[in-house]
């Protein structure tokens, strides 16, 4: 199984601004949510796997402290490029840009990286995770969108699968292996902070 993880909230998140590869660390909420998000593994997963981004880094670590485990970085799970877009607020995006962008995979945001691109690398990263041990947990921190991607591999969709896709910062999905592949077992489940 694979435990998908989306980081804890940032100060960007939380104001509505676009977060894409700018390196930010979580705020007090994020943290909590990463503490929250550790609590609910009650048995050492196989691995931690994560996005070599500040936000996801301090997640898992967050997951990995209690059972001593060391997290391995893998660049696939990085967040979307949104190029000179990254830390602006929806708005100031311009509204043909953003309906081009959700009409069409293959649109980048200008010096920033397609849907198609990140549903290209991230597919590769869930086959592999998937054809570990089986039985075993892994842990893969990530975001928004390599996460949604993901999702929509699994249930046989494209890239545009994600924009009907609601995924919350702090929250957990899981995949499992069935008899026909890949199955989505859990959505966007959100731990409460204590």
């Amino acid at each position: 199984m694979i435990a998908l993880v989306r980081h804890g909230q940032t100060e960007a998140n939380r104001t509505g601004l676009l977060l894409g590869r700018s390196d930010v660390p979580l705020n007090d909420a994020g943290r909590a949510q990463a503490t929250a998000i550790a609590a609910t593994f009650d048995a050492a997963p196989a691995a931690i796997v994560s996005s070599p981004l500040r936000r996801a880094l301090d997640t898992a670590a967050a997951i990995a402290e209690p059972w001593g485990i060391d997290v391995r970085v893998d660049d696939r799970l990085v967040e979307i490029d949104y190029g000179e877009w990254d830390e602006r607020a929806l708005g100031d995006v311009p509204a043909d840009a953003w309906a081009q962008w959700r009409a069409d995979p293959m649109f980048a945001p200008p010096g920033g990286e397609s849907l198609a691109s990140v549903h290209d690398r991230v597919e590769g990263c869930v086959r592999e995770l998937l054809d570990g041990p089986g039985g075993d947990v892994v842990v893969a921190v990530s975001h928004v969108s390599p996460i949604k991607a993901a999702v929509a591999w699994v249930l046989g969709g494209g890239p545009e699968l994600s924009w009907r896709l609601r995924l919350d910062v702090g929250s957990i999905s899981t995949i499992t292996r069935g008899p026909a592949g890949a199955v989505l077992h859990t959505w966007n489940e959100v731990p409460t902070p204590s």
